[in-house]
């Protein structure tokens, strides 16, 4: 009997790893036949899904004549958001100076950092870290990051800015990263902790909006760094949840001349999956009582040397893959011209399978901010 104790523990040892070589290959597998099946998809959609929208439709959801029309709609937006005709001239609550946080410390031509602090109602905040530059181009990008959470998931899009010697401020999105979620008393419900987007309903009053959460922490910020800094232009790229603030914040504020939105919408009209639904931020009924995409990609591009440049993923693991763009992109482009002042891009990224801002996204970003 105690001869067969090795024999038996052999045999235990040779089956626990065998099992794990097949638990290995079959997550390897799963993911790699999800990502297959996720391009199949897609390429089916390329021939026979993809959402239209009818060149009359598509004319009245446009709806601006002119420019004094685009600029209109832009000032009702920002009364709506803010309940003021202009932006807001608020300023950051706090500023900390060379500031050290040790997942950023390995960075090149990083000088410093700044942490900027803005506090708003209910107790919601927005953490920015300004980096700047040992060597400098005399830009700025705003970096925003989306629903995965915190921006040092951009970490390699902001190496690769400052790098090329752009200031990189970044932000995450309400309740995401480091910002704060907080437990707020509401009438007949009680005291909420607040940590998903779709929540802030609860939070909407007449005299209050929350997409000010979204959109007031870079204008606090863009206010500070006006009067402290000298920079030649402002830039804004964003992933996912922050390519859809990089698509509204812009059309709102003329001081960002250039704006990339990564995998970050499509016209709520041309959403034909569930994926697209998005957040309530995505369709926020106040917002889309007023305006539409087609008009904040139009707000968006407008302006002398501005440019608002929609970037799709291919085969996105996330959201936006179809080809809408194809139904709007070419009278949103022409709209653009006739206007003589902007421009409107659509690009579509085909050089990997994934949620994410490529190496061949940052790489024309720069060359197009440079």
């Amino acid at each position: 009997m105690a001869a067969k104790k090795p024999l038996i523990f052999v045999t235990i040892s040779i089956i626990i790893f065998f099992c794990g070589i097949f638990v290995g290959m079959n997550d390897f597998l799963t993911e790699n036949y999800s990502s297959l099946i996720k391009k199949s998809t897609i390429d089916s959609l390329d021939q026979t899904q993809v959402p239209v929208i009818d060149e009359s439709s598509l004319n009245n959801l446009i709806n601006f004549k002119n420019e004094t029309e685009v600029l209109e709609k832009r000032y009702e937006i920002i009364n709506y958001i803010w309940k003021s005709n202009e932006l807001p001239n608020d300023y950051p609550t706090s500023i900390e100076s060379n500031f050290v946080d040790i997942r950023y410390s390995e960075l090149e031509n990083l000088k410093t950092i700044e942490k900027i602090n803005i506090e708003m109602k209910n107790n919601v905040n927005s953490i920015v870290y300004l980096f700047l530059p040992e060597e400098s181009n005399g830009k700025l990008f705003i970096y925003h990051q989306g629903h995965a959470g915190d921006f040092i998931h951009g970490k390699e899009t902001i190496q690769k800015l400052l790098i090329s010697g752009f200031s990189v401020a970044a932000f995450s999105m309400p309740l995401e990263g480091m910002n704060s979620q907080p437990i707020i008393e509401l009438d007949n419900i009680g005291q909420v902790k607040f940590f998903k987007h779709n929540q802030l309903v609860l939070l909407e009053e007449e005299n209050f909006s929350t997409l000010s959460y979204f959109f007031s922490p870079i204008n606090s910020t863009l206010n500070y760094l006006s009067d402290n800094y000298v920079f030649s232009d402002y830039y804004m790229v964003g992933i996912s949840g922050g390519g859809w603030t990089s698509t509204v914040y812009p059309a709102l504020d003329t001081r960002i001349s250039k704006s990339f939105a990564i995998a970050g919408s499509t016209p709520l009209s041309l959403r034909i999956v569930i994926d697209d639904v998005g957040d309530y931020e995505q369709f926020h009924p106040g917002l889309f009582s007023i305006t539409n995409y087609f008009q904040i990609y139009i707000m968006n591009s407008y302006g002398e040397g501005r440019e608002f440049v929609q970037i799709f993923n291919k085969y996105d693991t996330c959201c936006f893959f179809n080809n809408s763009f194809i139904t709007y992109g070419e009278k949103i482009q022409n709209f653009v011209n006739e206007l003589n002042y902007g421009k409107f891009t659509v690009v579509v990224d085909d050089t990997h399978t994934g949620h994410k801002i490529s190496d061949y996204i940052i790489e024309l970003i720069i060359e197009k901010s440079s």
